[in-house]
């Protein structure tokens, strides 16, 4: 039910969540971890935009800089030249296009070019992208990508000093050669550690061991996060660890400064974390860490910039949160976050799943080849809509739009209402209208529920030709959009549509089946729009749809079509040719 009645406003468009939408990834970049350099050339990036609008996609999210660890920053002139010719084309043609940017100019270049999202990967925390937020109706992604970017951090980062840790296992090592009761007190900076070694007769005695002046400690613990503490309260604190803990731990380095450059900070944390990730004394009893501090942690950034935007004048329903799978975050954490969806969902936002192809994924499913780990995605992506997640982003649009499509079939049954114009002005108009209505109702999962009259209208278009046979049928299916659409053009050739070059655009037809409208569906690219781009122009569709719904003009304006007045439309109805 949560589900269900939730909706993403984004500019024009309003996006329901009766069924998963799926986010297409394109990367307009040299470096990206799965697919970088494969579009960086504007032509090919928008073909595959285009391709995988017909493969499924609800939306296409454009980056002009990668964000995998280690990548190397973009200035928001070269990001822009990247992305805003994919954009404005994609817009074009229809498409809903979030535009995946940390800087407020390609933000702002991207909108005015047509884009209905600004995907922030540093959450808002940016008080120019803030501002320039609040002043449109631009559907926002706010996403949880580490600490670093989070407002209120007041710890100081420390070093780990080698020399003092060295020293504190060289003097225990002697003490258990000796034989002798030991134990060892060491000052790693200004906090104090204690080492206990067993007697020989099983007690525990002191040796202690004073390092001065040395600088306070970085210590990696279980969770990734580096632990610090103000010296006033590390002066009084004792520790008790192991000699070996103390040997094997690792130093971790500050890293180096990049032009202030944040997320880059954090994205070369991640890749540390993640490529040498080492555990720490304190062995734990469980396979993953206690969840409770990490979904505070993250809930409670999303909830807080989610209610800075709010207050700042953006509205709620445009509001979509991202938790930040690979982000600033350990394996564990991640898997933590997507096993933990349903309490991020419980926060009331639609939610975005962005996991496609990163290392957690193929570590969890042994595949190192980031292109290979689609299937091991789709099925991180299943647990997460399983749990209540709105949108999944994907690399691999037409497999997992595959994929889901098996699954909703199997396990959500869930009829919706469809419009669909028959027309012909072939041979026998009329017994074409009736057995293209007929082959419909024969459609898997489909049905036909209402027929308008058969009305005889004038030649759209192309005006040299025969007059038309036109009706409209309401349906209820289960199929997804584009699978309805390709059930309805093998009507068309089961009835003998010309479909060769020969064939005028517009010209006379045998049959033909336009899918007008369905129930929650937007769509845009060259196989399908919907709502069906012409459909307000057109009187021979919209008069049919009269005997089917009370005032169809209004009903259509509501869903964001421009209907024309009767004299301003094409294809004018001119009688009655019989029921359908």
């Amino acid at each position: 039910m949560a589900r269900d009645s939730k909706t993403w406003r984004c500019g024009k468009f309003e996006l329901k969540f009766d069924r998963p939408r799926i986010m297409g990834i394109l990367n307009v970049t040299p470096d990206s971890f799965s697919d970088g350099g494969s579009y960086l050339d504007p032509d090919a990036a928008i073909a595959h935009g285009l391709k995988m609008l017909d493969e499924g996609a609800d939306i296409i999210d454009v980056g002009g800089e990668s964000t995998r660890p280690n990548f190397t920053p973009v200035g928001a002139d070269e990001e822009a030249k990247r992305v805003l010719p994919v954009v404005r084309e994609l817009v074009a043609h229809g498409a809903i296009v979030s535009i995946d940017t940390r800087h407020v100019e390609v933000a702002k270049a991207a909108v005015r070019t047509g884009a209905s999202i600004v995907n922030d990967v540093t959450g808002f925390t940016d008080p120019k992208m803030v501002e320039f937020v609040k002043t449109n109706t631009c559907g926002v992604i706010i996403m949880h990508a580490g600490e670093i970017v989070e407002p209120v951090r007041t710890h100081t980062p420390v070093q780990l000093d080698t020399s003092a840790a060295a020293f504190v296992a060289q003097k225990a090592r002697e003490a258990a050669e000796r034989g002798k009761s030991s134990t060892v007190t060491g000052a790693i900076g200004v906090k104090p550690i204690q080492i206990e070694l067993p007697l020989q007769d099983g007690s525990n005695g002191p040796l202690a061991a004073k390092v001065e002046n040395e600088p306070a400690p970085t210590v990696a613990v279980a969770s990734g996060e580096v632990l610090t503490e103000p010296s006033s309260a590390a002066e009084d604190a004792t520790d008790a660890v192991s000699v070996e803990a103390i040997a094997a731990s690792p130093v971790v380095d500050a890293p180096e400064p990049m032009q202030n450059d944040h997320l880059a900070d954090i994205m070369r944390r991640s890749a540390k974390r993640e490529d040498a990730y080492v555990g720490t004394s304190q062995l734990r009893r469980f396979t993953l860490p206690d969840s409770a501090p990490i979904m505070r942690r993250v809930m409670g950034f999303l909830s807080d910039q989610a209610r800075a935007l709010m207050h700042a004048g953006v509205e709620r329903e445009r509001i979509c949160i991202d938790p930040g799978a690979g982000f600033g975050k350990t394996i564990n954490e991640d898997i933590i976050v997507i096993r933990e969806t349903a309490k991020i969902v419980s926060l009331g936002y639609p939610l975005l799943c962005a996991v496609s192809r990163k290392r957690f994924v193929g570590t969890i499913s042994d595949v190192d080849e980031a292109t290979k780990r689609d299937a091991a995605t789709f099925g991180m992506c299943l647990g997460a809509i399983e749990n209540g997640a709105n949108i999944v982003r994907v690399h691999d649009v037409a497999g997992f739009a595959q994929f889901l499509n098996g699954f909703w079939a199997a396990a959500r049954p869930q009829p919706r209402r469809a419009f669909v114009a028959l027309g012909s002005n072939m041979g026998k108009r009329m017994e074409n209208v009736r057995q293209a209505r007929d082959l419909i109702a024969e459609i898997p999962l489909t049905c036909v529920s209402s027929c308008s009259r058969i009305y005889e209208s004038e030649p759209a278009y192309m005006r040299r030709q025969d007059s038309f046979a036109n009706a409209v049928i309401e349906i209820k299916t289960e199929l997804a959009p584009l699978v309805l659409l390709n059930e309805l053009l093998k009507v068309e050739d089961r009835l003998g549509r010309n479909r060769t070059r020969s064939a005028r655009p517009n010209g006379p037809r045998v049959i033909d089946c336009d899918l007008l409208w369905m129930d929650g569906e937007i769509h845009g690219g060259d196989k399908l729009r919907l709502p069906h781009p012409k459909l307000g122009e057109r009187d021979f569709v919209l008069v049919p749809l009269e005997d089917l719904m009370h005032d169809p003009a209004r009903f259509f304006r509501y869903e964001g079509v421009e209907v024309l007045e009767p004299e301003q439309r094409v294809g004018h109805v001119t009688g009655e040719l019989g029921n359908l």
